[in-house]
């Protein structure tokens, strides 16, 4: 039976590899950026890894009882260990938890997994207690990192793990999956350039509705903003500073639209992430020009990069606001 992990069959080939072999590592670092299945992968993975009644080496059944708890994340030998909330901060103490659990023999498995999600999140006290496990990894224990990029994390992490850094699907491979999937041929085409390849995140926006629209009302917020006064912008940078995670998520919106203003005005003729606003972003880039869009997805790179680094929220967003350009056509 397949893994089902769409996109990275390749991942799925090594690592099955790896089991069939006897050569399955302590620690794999899953990297690329969220929506892209990383955790889907690490749950297949534990599942191969401790399947009761696997098909073929290295292939788990995903109907067993082990596989079952495996995939709702409640299995007695799975420790998942993460961040209270996106873009929150994963303290030294719950590494310090995990670790006792972990030296313990696995109860009910053949290996104890503990899956580490969205390790960049990891403040550097606990990525360091980590370094420890990872040295001295006990026996039956895989370690399982998921994080944006290795480049986010400790040096010391990465060269300690056996690193698999995933990519997107081609828009055009993910628009003919989600149109096996039943969806509509326009929402597929959308949703495919707008989660930027990455499966979970189009499969989500699909789920939920509301996701699209909160999209919609942050590019008209932008159009909007690059007409409004200094004043107007303080004010929306007011609001926006009172939730750390709305702010974030404004900016994460319009880093994907101001790439779009990027790509649009380098007159390569890419097909932009945004379709359905390509008109509108087209005029801005008529506007900008290329220089200043370049500098405008730096600079909101620089605010997201700032905010993690728990700079004053409310200076991040009037900083970003007031740099953007005033133009004629909103």
């Amino acid at each position: 039976m397949s893994w089902d992990v769409i996109g990275h069959e390749w991942a799925e080939t090594l690592l099955e590899g790896h089991i069939r072999r006897g050569e399955v590592r302590h620690a794999y670092l899953l990297a690329g950026p969220p929506g892209l299945g990383r955790r889907t992968l690490a749950l297949r993975f534990a599942q191969a890894l401790n399947c009761i009644n696997p098909p073929a080496p290295g292939q788990p059944c995903r109907k067993c009882r082990v596989c079952q708890q495996i995939e709702r994340q409640q299995h007695i030998d799975l420790a998942v260990i993460e961040a209270e909330k996106v873009g929150g901060t994963l303290k030294v103490e719950q590494i310090r938890d995990a670790q006792r659990t972990l030296a313990l023999s696995p109860y009910d498995a053949q290996y104890r997994v503990a899956l580490l999600l969205r390790f960049e999140e990891a403040n550097p006290n606990a990525q360091n207690a980590l370094l420890k496990t990872l040295e001295e990894a006990p026996a039956r224990v895989i370690l399982l990192l998921t994080a944006e990029s290795a480049e986010s994390l400790l040096p010391t992490i990465v060269s300690r793990c056996e690193v698999l850094r995933l990519r997107p699907l081609s828009p055009a491979r993910l628009e003919q999956e989600l149109l096996g999937r039943g969806l509509p041929p326009e929402e597929a085409r959308l949703l495919a350039r707008v989660s930027g390849g990455r499966m979970g995140q189009a499969l989500r926006l699909h789920a939920d509705p509301s996701l699209l629209e909160q999209r919609a009302q942050l590019a008209e917020d932008l159009f909007i903003l690059l007409a409004a006064s200094r004043r107007e912008r303080f004010l929306h940078a007011e609001r926006l500073a009172k939730e750390k995670e709305r702010l974030r998520l404004a900016l994460l919106g319009w880093v994907s639209l101001w790439r779009d203003i990027l790509l649009a005005a380098s007159g390569a003729g890419l097909p932009l992430a945004n379709p359905d606003l390509q008109e509108r972003l087209e005029r801005v880039a008529l506007e900008v020009g290329l220089a200043e869009a370049r500098r405008r997805v730096s600079g909101l790179e620089k605010a997201l990069a700032q905010l993690d680094g728990n700079l004053n929220t409310r200076l991040v967003a009037e900083v970003t606001l007031l740099d953007w350009p005033r133009l004629r056509i909103p």
